[in-house]
C-alpha cells in the first residue's frame, strides 16, 4: 500500500523569482503568436543542459564573466538552431546574474505550461528506468485517481530499491521498498 503524504514543492508551482520569468517569457511568447515554438525550444534548452556536462559547467560556473558567459552560451544556442525568444530570454537571464538559476526557470516555465494547458506533471522516481508497460500501467492508474492530462518526469534513484515515489503538485505517493523497509523498521523498533 502506498503512503500519500503533502509536502511543500517550490518548483512544482510557478512562483516567486523564477514564477516571473517563466511568467515573462510566457506572456511574451504569447503575443508573439509563437508560444508553441518557444515550449519545444525550452523543453529542448532543459534536456540540452541534462545531457551536456560542458554547458551545465558553463551554466553553474561563478567564475566565468558575465560577457563570456553570454557569447558562449548565446553561441551554443545559435548552433543548435534556437531562436531569437529564447537566446534573448536566455541573454536576459544572464545580463541579470541569474545564469545558474537557468534550470529553475525552465522548470517553472514548464509547470506555468502545463497549468495553463491543464497538464498534470508527475514526477516518478525509481529504481530501474520505467519500460513502456510500466509507464502505460501507471498512466492507467493516475487516471484512474482521477488526474486525467499526465505528463510523467522520470527520475532514476537506485537507492529506492523497488517501488515508486509519485510527487503530483504538493501530494507524495511512496511505495518505495526503502521506506517500506524504514517502516518496517520502526515498527519493530517500537515493539522491542
Amino acid at each position: 500500500m502506498a503512503t500519500e503524504t503533502t509536502v511543500s514543492i517550490g518548483a512544482a508551482h510557478a512562483s516567486g523569482l523564477a514564477g516571473r520569468y517563466a511568467t515573462a517569457l510566457y506572456a511574451y511568447a504569447d503575443e508573439a503568436h509563437e508560444l508553441d515554438r518557444v515550449v519545444a525550444e525550452m523543453e529542448t534548452l532543459g534536456r540540452l543542459i541534462e545531457e551536456s556536462a560542458d554547458f551545465r559547467r558553463l551554466i553553474e560556473s561563478p567564475l566565468i564573466d558575465v560577457i563570456a558567459a553570454r557569447d558562449a552560451a548565446l553561441a551554443v544556442l545559435r548552433a543548435q538552431g534556437f531562436g531569437a525568444s529564447v537566446c534573448h530570454f536566455v541573454g536576459v537571464v544572464i545580463a541579470n546574474r541569474r545564469l545558474r538559476e537557468l534550470p529553475a526557470f525552465i522548470r517553472a516555465f514548464a509547470a506555468l505550461v502545463a497549468e495553463k494547458r491543464g497538464v498534470v506533471i508527475a514526477h516518478v522516481a525509481s529504481a530501474h528506468k520505467l519500460n513502456e508497460v510500466q509507464e502505460q500501467a501507471l498512466r492507467a492508474r493516475l487516471i484512474e485517481a482521477g488526474y486525467s492530462n499526465v505528463r510523467l518526469i522520470q527520475e532514476v534513484d537506485p537507492s529506492l530499491l523497488g517501488g515508486l515515489i509519485v510527487r503530483i503538485g504538493t501530494r507524495l505517493y511512496d511505495s518505495s521498498l526503502k521506506s517500506r523497509l524504514q517502516r518496517l523498521q520502526y515498527a519493530m523498533k517500537g515493539a522491542a
